[in-house]
């Protein structure tokens, strides 16, 4: 069989990898592989389809990391994401805060430690959720 069938076969293989699994970095390899059948077919060396696979097929997986990278940076942190906490967004009730900037609060049938967003006046009143730090609602006042 020829070197480059072989080359073929491994860029193929990496494909259906990559159907099933659902990663795509799985086909900037498969770039790169075909890159190596296409230096087979160019009379290269097996040495030299190997460099050429490796070099082709490590700079579009690294390409594809910082277009990705770009195109969806990321999100918030998961204490003060709305989507995966759910209570960020909700209001509680600080009815008096402590002299060490803290309060308890009634909160979701239970009692919470309660500390208010630096830079603010821990003042008494309705208060949103902004993170949860822990067992801590870091709050701002509505």
């Amino acid at each position: 069989m020829a070197q480059s069938t072989m080359w073929w076969i491994l860029a193929g293989g990496a494909v259906a990898l990559e159907l099933v699994t659902g990663t795509f970095y799985l086909l900037m390899l498969a770039i790169g592989l075909a890159a190596g059948a296409l230096a087979a077919h160019a009379g290269l060396a097996p040495v030299g389809q190997i460099v050429t696979a490796a070099v082709i097929g490590a700079g579009a997986v690294v390409a594809w990391y910082y277009v990705r990278k770009a195109k969806y940076p990321l999100g918030p942190q998961a204490s003060s994401n709305p989507d995966v906490n759910m209570d960020v967004g909700e209001t509680v009730n600080v009815e008096a805060w402590n002299t060490d900037g803290t309060a308890n609060v009634k909160y979701r049938g239970a009692q919470w430690t309660v500390v208010s967003r630096p830079g603010n006046n821990p003042v008494p009143g309705q208060h949103r959720v902004a993170e949860v730090i822990g067992n801590r609602l870091l709050v701002d006042k509505l």
